[in-house]
């Protein structure tokens, strides 16, 4: 049979039964664009980091992809109007969590939208370009936990502190964002439920695939038990806990298994396993999502593999035979992460390991074993499930060109 695909050709265009998954590099931070077998078509975070600070222009992070010509979103959109054809829309647009390198940050060269009153930068950019049918987030409609950013325990803490004002108004934009394009372009907007499959479903043809399933599978601290649609709450009551302890925006990340026939795939967002100096063992979510959802097939690193994730436990369960990294800044992955993804004695195997844009300092810092083990380290990572389920390929496209044609090809693997 002749292979599907070719090195310096256009990524072939998605057919009914095809489960495309796209992780779209920009260099500023997470997005992924899928698109489901009959057609429906899902955002997962618009990351678009304040492109003003010295973190951002410094060599430890990533460089603008294709350039800095134009802001993450509106690359976002191009990527997705290229994939789904003139006058798109997205059926869903699913935000894992408030952090910039998922939802985009309000600064002054955010643009004012044409539309409704408020400015374009990461999630709210890419709406303002490509409509959302359905919006859903972790917080819904009220944002108040694990506190309200007004709350005045937050206030007296956090009132001088340099990024709490930006925090502030980015989320009023996106609330902002919402209001418009619910009253306006007829979006609804939810929010996420731990534990259940009837939330992100197809929309063009559903009973057509009855093998495909997403499962919401934690999300503010509730997870998913493995059991029907049944969830437990891992975190203690947020009214008792002081400051320092209360859940990180990182802990209360939302994620989703995907399941078609064989195949299976996690994303987390950035919720973490290996809680830090001083902080509640309770942070660990990885531990209670591994036991619900056991093995998968790819696996999307949690928190960009940043050095509080994957702990021994996770890696042993998921056992994935493909990792794909979004990664933006220097100390990701981290060098004890890498090593337990790589372990043989965690799980036997061979696995292939993928990346949106390996640093330099990490290849320095760790070595010719980050070489070995990378099957790619930059450009954009598309994993095409074929129909059925049963075997998929990972195609890395070019990330310096809006043309974005196949420069590596890895496959067919044997879903499990």
């Amino acid at each position: 049979m002749p292979e599907p695909f070719a090195i310096g050709q256009p990524l072939p265009a998605w057919t009914e039964g095809m489960l495309d998954l796209h992780h779209i590099n920009t260099g500023r931070g997470d997005c992924a664009f899928y698109r489901l077998p009959d057609g429906t078509a899902m955002l997962v975070d618009a990351g678009e980091l304040d492109p003003t600070t010295e973190r951002v222009r410094s060599p430890r992070n990533a460089a603008a992809r294709p350039n800095d010509s134009r802001p993450p979103h509106a690359w976002i959109a191009d990527y997705i109007t290229q994939m789904l054809g003139p006058n798109p829309h997205l059926d869903y647009a699913f935000l894992t969590h408030f952090h910039e390198d998922h939802m985009g940050c309000l600064t002054e060269r955010a643009q004012p939208s044409a539309q409704g009153p408020y400015r374009c930068t990461g999630i709210t950019g890419v709406g303002d370009l490509i409509p959302f049918r359905t919006l859903i987030d972790r917080d819904y409609p009220d944002y108040d936990y694990p506190l309200p950013l007004n709350h005045p325990r937050i206030v007296a803490a956090m009132q001088n502190h340099p990024g709490y004002r930006q925090t502030c108004d980015t989320i009023d934009n996106y609330r902002a964002f919402i209001a418009h394009h619910e009253k306006e372009r007829g979006m609804t907007a939810q929010k996420f439920i731990p534990g259940v499959t009837n939330q992100f479903t197809l929309k063009r043809n559903p009973t057509a695939f009855p093998t495909f399933e997403i499962r919401n599978v934690c999300g503010n601290g509730d997870v998913w038990t493995g059991l029907a649609n049944i969830t437990r709450h891992h975190f203690p009551t947020v009214e008792h806990l002081s400051l320092e302890d209360l859940p990180s925006e990182n802990a209360v990340s939302c994620g989703i298994r995907i399941s078609y026939g064989r195949f299976d795939y996690f994303t987390g967002g950035d919720i973490v396993g290996l809680p830090g100096l001083g902080q509640p063992a309770w942070w660990d979510l990885e531990t209670p999502v591994a036991q619900a959802i056991g093995p998968v097939d790819v696996h999307v690193l949690n928190h960009h593999g940043y050095r509080d994730t994957h702990n021994a436990f996770f890696v042993q369960t998921l056992r994935p035979r493909v990792i794909i990294q979004q990664n933006w800044s220097s100390d990701q992955p981290g060098h004890d992460v890498f090593s337990r993804l790589t372990s043989t004695h965690l799980y036997p195997g061979p696995r292939d390991l993928f990346c949106t844009d390996m640093l330099d300092a990490n290849r320095i810092v760790i070595g010719p074993a980050l070489e070995r083990a990378y099957a790619s380290m930059r450009g954009h990572i598309a994993v095409r499930v074929m129909p059925g389920g049963d075997t998929y390929y990972v195609l890395i496209l070019d990330d310096t060109t809006t043309d974005r044609l196949i420069t590596g090809i890895h496959g067919p693997y044997d879903a499990r």
